[in-house]
């Protein structure tokens, strides 16, 4: 293998890793972001979203112990819809993810210039 090959696929597995740690660090925001889109949505939705929209399959652990931390903190609100559980934003959790969204630039600026 070619010393260019070795570093481009060093730099593809950097990049893939750091995906990986944005998504599960960032994870309740793009939750509440994903709820704001939609009305309701279960665990395994959420995970399939995830994976369509990245790539990066995400283990049910992570996501529903995110899920189960945004109700205690009354962002959400599961339900059960016949045998699956579904989560919908409180009104508390649309407040807060509008005011993340309207100062996302201002969140962008930050990250960069810690970079």
């Amino acid at each position: 293998m070619t010393e260019r090959k070795t570093k481009e696929i060093s730099a593809t597995r950097i990049l893939r890793k750091t995906h990986e740690r944005i998504i599960k660090n960032f994870m309740d925001i793009l939750i509440l972001a994903e709820l704001r889109k939609k009305y309701t949505i279960s665990g395994p939705g959420l995970i399939t979203f995830f994976h369509e929209k990245s790539g990066i399959l995400i283990s049910p652990g992570i996501v529903y112990s995110v899920l189960y931390a945004l109700e205690r903190k009354g962002l959400t609100e599961g339900m059960w819809n016949g045998r699956k559980r579904v989560y919908k934003l409180t009104d508390k959790g649309e407040e807060t993810i509008n005011i993340i969204l309207n100062v996302k630039e201002k969140i962008l600026r930050f990250v960069a210039t810690l970079l």
